[in-house]
C-alpha cells in the first residue's frame, strides 16, 4: 500500500512533528514498506490458531493463595539511610 505525500503529511501532523521536503519522501517509503508487512501478515492463515497473550509461556511468580514467609525486616533495613522503627525514613514530600 504506497501512502501519498498528503498521508505522511497528516501523520506528521498529527504526531506533531516537522519535517522536511527529504523527510516526506524517505518516511513515505518507509511506511509504505511498513503497511506491506501488514499486508504479508495479514494473508497468512490463522484459522484454528488459538489466541496466546504472550510468545512464550509465562507463569506469575506471585500467588496470593500461597502464604511464604517475607524477607527479614533488619536484613532490608540494614543499608536504609535513615530509619524509624521498622520503617524506611524519608523526606517530606508534600508542603
Amino acid at each position: 500500500m504506497a501512502l501519498s505525500r498528503e498521508d505522511v503529511l497528516h501523520i506528521a501532523q498529527l504526531a506533531r512533528v516537522g519535517l522536511t521536503e527529504e523527510d516526506v519522501l524517505k518516511f513515505q517509503h518507509q511506511l509504505s514498506h511498513i503497511l506491506d508487512q501488514f499486508e504479508v501478515l495479514r494473508a497468512i492463515d490463522t484459522e484454528g490458531v488459538p489466541p496466546t497473550n504472550f510468545a512464550l509461556p509465562l507463569e506469575n511468580v506471585m500467588r496470593d493463595d500461597v502464604v511464604e514467609p517475607s524477607y527479614d525486616v533488619e536484613a532490608i533495613l540494614a543499608n536504609a539511610p535513615l530509619r524509624e522503627g521498622n520503617y524506611f525514613r524519608v523526606r517530606r514530600v508534600l508542603e
